[in-house]
């Protein structure tokens, strides 16, 4: 671990030219991050380190290919002289081998944590999640002090409350670094479609049969209530926390918390109770038998998400979603019936 940072004092919003590093810059989030970055007089220039170098060239942004996992290159000339450092990158496949995702997730977040003290940024915004909470209320909303314990069977559950963990005791370590963490619902824009299909869906679910003439029903399932929000609308969050002296965590979503009615309603369907056994049971044998990627375990945590109460975001970030779940969703469905996607390795396009 790396010795106690020095305080250092935020630069000014405005007009200041700011340097912001990004981590995971080509994915869902990453691409909206910078874009926005990109697009903000206040941005000086924008450093998106990936995997990958894409094709794709904002304004003011150079790339670098790297990867964060333990015996990747030293992160800290990287971070060097940055006002912020975005931290975006989590891989969320292989299910099947819980200790890949982990080596990245967990272990090279680690890796980018210390580089960022050990670097003097004074900023850190990572990317956290509803997935983060422990199971809670479908109700009524949770603010964000509600447990950080996840969801323990499920992989990216059970990573993300780790690393809330381990950020509790940076911050006590680094007092001068101003934490934030972005807990968003779940996050949809047209060109993510084609990555999305590919990490949960796998190829078994053609986008052609995403519309409402071959979806007559849409099950009930208990427990079947989340929150999601357009990818853009949460990038803007990710802006406003790297000029604003906030700190500590927000959640992110859009309004109506999204159940088997609302999802009816967008595939002018009909919605039916069911128990989630059935499902669960189908969801485990296409699992192991390795014909969809997304874990039963998933699954089981996405029925179990509390809803999240966004007024911390409003309040302090002045923040407020631009279109509401419904229209990401649809955004989202319509991107992936026409295999959409960008220029950039986790977001290729698909037929």
């Amino acid at each position: 671990m790396t010795p106690p940072s020095t305080p250092r004092t935020p630069p000014p919003s405005a007009g200041s030219g700011a340097r912001v590093v990004v981590v995971g810059a080509t994915g869902n989030v990453g691409t909206s991050v910078v874009r926005l970055l990109a697009d903000d007089p206040a941005i000086g220039s924008v450093l998106g380190l990936a995997r990958r170098v894409p094709g794709w060239q904002p304004p003011k942004t150079s790339w670098r290919a790297v990867d964060i996992e333990p015996g990747g290159p030293d992160l800290v000339p990287l971070f060097a002289g940055a006002d912020a450092v975005i931290h975006l990158a989590w891989k969320f496949q292989p299910t099947h081998r819980p200790a890949e995702t982990w080596r990245t997730n967990v272990l090279g977040s680690s890796r980018v944590f210390d580089a960022v003290a050990a670097a003097g940024v004074p900023a850190l915004i990572h990317a956290s999640s509803v997935g983060a909470y422990y199971p809670g209320p479908k109700d009524r909303m949770v603010d964000e002090s509600w447990p950080t314990h996840g969801w323990p069977q499920a992989a990216y559950t059970r990573e993300k409350a780790y690393l809330e963990r381990l950020l509790d005791g940076y911050e006590h370590t680094h007092p001068g670094i101003r934490v934030v963490r972005m807990r968003p619902g779940f996050l949809f824009k047209r060109e993510s479609a084609s990555e999305q299909r590919r990490i949960f869906a796998g190829r078994l679910l053609p986008g052609r049969l995403v519309r409402a003439s071959v979806i007559p029903a849409v099950p009930d399932l208990p427990g079947l209530r989340f929150q999601a929000l357009h990818t853009d609308d949460a990038a803007a969050a990710y802006l406003a926390a790297v000029s604003r002296p906030v700190s500590g965590a927000f959640n992110l979503a859009a309004e109506p918390p999204v159940d088997a009615k609302v999802l009816a309603g967008i595939f002018d369907a009909r919605s039916f109770p069911m128990p989630a056994a059935p499902v669960r049971a189908a969801l485990a044998a296409a699992w192991k038998l390795r014909l969809v990627p997304a874990s039963p375990d998933l699954f089981d945590a996405v029925l179990r998400l509390p809803l999240m109460d966004c007024s911390r975001a409003r309040e302090e970030l002045g923040w407020e979603p631009t279109r509401t779940s419904v229209e990401a969703l649809q955004e989202f469905l319509a991107g992936l019936r026409d295999g959409e996607g960008m220029d950039t390795a986790p977001l290729a396009a698909h037929p």
